[in-house]
């Protein structure tokens, strides 16, 4: 089992930036990936960005490619999401959420298997 919480999320106006964290701990080795989902109200849930933990490489929705970045700390078993030029409909309830699979980053969220609990980021304009 793998357990993840979530940190960093709060009230911001429109252009601020938020930085995210996530802590892993449990059976950490076997994680291959792990991304950064979002909700907002009334809306599905829907990727964000993702990383390999090995090799470090990323993907990203286009909605936030440019703006987002998503990195991680193997050795503090972290992964990080810095939003940047933060705007209204970023307006969302955050996930941090992990795979084993490692042959490239999962972008259904159906292919996750460990998920935390959410962090709430607000966007004023």
């Amino acid at each position: 089992q793998v357990q993840l919480v979530e940190s960093g999320g709060g009230l911001v106006q429109a252009g601020d930036s938020l930085r995210l964290s996530c802590a892993a701990s449990g059976r950490t080795f076997s994680i291959g990936a792990m991304g950064w989902f979002r909700q907002a109200p009334g809306k599905e849930r829907e990727f964000v960005a993702g990383i390999r933990r090995i090799l470090g490489d990323t993907y990203y929705a286009d909605s936030v490619k440019g703006r987002f970045t998503i990195s991680r700390d193997n050795a503090k078993n972290a992964v990080y999401l810095q939003m940047n030029s933060l705007k209204p409909e970023d307006t969302a309830v955050y996930y941090c959420a992990a795979t084993p699979r490692s042959s490239y980053v999962p972008q259904s969220q159906s292919l996750y298997d460990y998920w935390g609990q959410g962090t709430q980021v607000t966007v004023s304009s």
